[in-house]
């Protein structure tokens, strides 16, 4: 272990993850550090670490992330990173899993059956099962298997998962070994039903567990849903536990759950775009495999600190995304760096209480024309932001 915690997990449809974090002590999660109406700046005290919320964590499935050394993730402010307890429970094949995935075939009471990329069988994983393997990994945040399905899919469907992902979370309870030095989250499932939503929620908050995962979205669900049932969960979630929205990596999307009160966050979004040639940037992204980027002697952003963009420029880089493995290194390093200092400002504009500033500036460097979206104006009036001069619609010329 080095300067960050090593947080690994089971998943299925993307949802249950758990931390490494050897502790005798549980995990203090002190929100005396600084708040704005709903957004809170944190510390999570971990023994590795003291990790400074709102943070973002990004997932390398087999406790490393492609192509970065630990010390290239010391170097950026990398303070969690995000494994698989489901492949590295499968280290065998876990390569060739990580490229495939591995494929729900059956979810049943009992639980969740994927059928191995590997060998072409079928592997239950059951609630038990899963706080074994986390058990035995030594995780002291684990996370509860959950019943997921996609939030696009409408029906009895959904209220069948999220009372299901309820009494699975009894078994999870009932199976840990480790209560003392390891700390079991919950997840909230329910769709986009606030319904169950709340059901789901007031039936975890029940069982005083010492965080919460806000599970089940960034599946293909609209923005606007997206954003509500964020709001909807950290609303109703204690206030003294830590609150994380899991699978989201857009730097838009963490904005706007930190305004409404989330803490913690996970995708393979930044380092998957960069194996595809695109930074990330203030202003968005950019895609170095365009031919513009051939004769552009320009840093990917003159504004980062990172080591990428001291060295290299977007012509360099653009001749190594084309032909060359290092290329996707350099702009994984380059993405999660961009992320890291992310996370920092949004902690540090919070405690400073310039946060309506930054998401303010934040949002005209994304959309200097003022094409604010819709939903993100929509967020910040529940969040107590005002965002008006950042909108077109909202200018004094309209």
């Amino acid at each position: 272990m080095h300067g960050w915690t090593w947080w690994t997990g089971v998943r299925h449809h993307g949802n249950s993850l758990t931390a490494v974090i050897k502790s005798p002590n549980g995990v203090s999660f002190d929100l005396v550090v600084g708040r704005f109406n709903r957004a809170r700046a944190a510390q999570l005290t971990l023994p590795h670490f003291v990790c400074q919320t709102p943070l973002f964590m990004p997932v390398g499935t087999q406790g490393t992330i492609k192509g970065l050394t630990n010390n290239q993730l010391e170097e950026i402010g990398c303070q969690i990173i995000l494994g698989n307890t489901y492949h590295l429970a499968l280290r065998p094949g876990a390569d060739l899993i990580d490229e495939w995935g591995a494929f729900t075939t059956d979810i049943t009471e009992k639980g969740v059956t994927f059928q191995s990329p590997v060998d072409g069988k079928p592997m239950l994983l059951t609630p038990e099962e899963s706080i074994q393997i986390q058990n035995k990994i030594g995780a002291d945040i684990i996370m509860a298997l959950d019943d997921v399905v996609k939030t696009t899919i409408t029906g009895p469907r959904i209220e069948e998962a999220m009372y299901r992902t309820l009494r699975w979370m009894d078994r999870c309870i009932a199976a840990h070994q480790k209560p003392e030095t390891q700390n079991l989250f919950g997840i909230v499932q329910g769709g986009l039903d606030p319904v169950l939503r709340d059901i789901c929620v007031r039936g975890l908050v029940e069982r005083n567990l010492p965080g919460y995962a806000i599970g089940g979205l960034a599946g293909g669900e609209d923005k606007d849903s997206f954003w509500r049932v964020v709001a909807q969960c950290t609303a109703a979630l204690p206030e003294d536990k830590p609150r994380y929205v899991m699978g989201v990596g857009y730097p838009l999307d963490i904005v706007v759950c930190s305004a409404l009160g989330a803490d913690m966050y996970d995708c393979v979004y930044p380092t998957r775009t960069a194996r595809f040639g695109t930074a990330l940037i203030p202003e968005g992204v950019l895609k170095l495999k365009n031919r513009a980027m051939a004769n552009d002697e320009r840093p990917i952003d003159p504004t980062c600190p990172c080591m990428v963009c001291k060295t290299y420029t977007r012509a360099y880089l653009h001749c190594l995304v084309t032909k060359d493995a290092m290329g996707s290194q350099l702009l994984s390093y380059h993405n999660l760096s961009y992320m890291m200092k992310l996370s920092r400002d949004l902690h540090t504009s919070i405690v400073e209480g310039c946060f309506p500033e930054f998401v303010r500036g934040f949002l005209r460097t994304q959309f200097p024309k003022g094409d604010v979206p819709e939903w993100v104006c929509n967020a910040m009036e529940v969040a107590g932001i005002d965002i008006s001069s950042c909108c077109a619609s909202f200018s004094p010329s309209h």
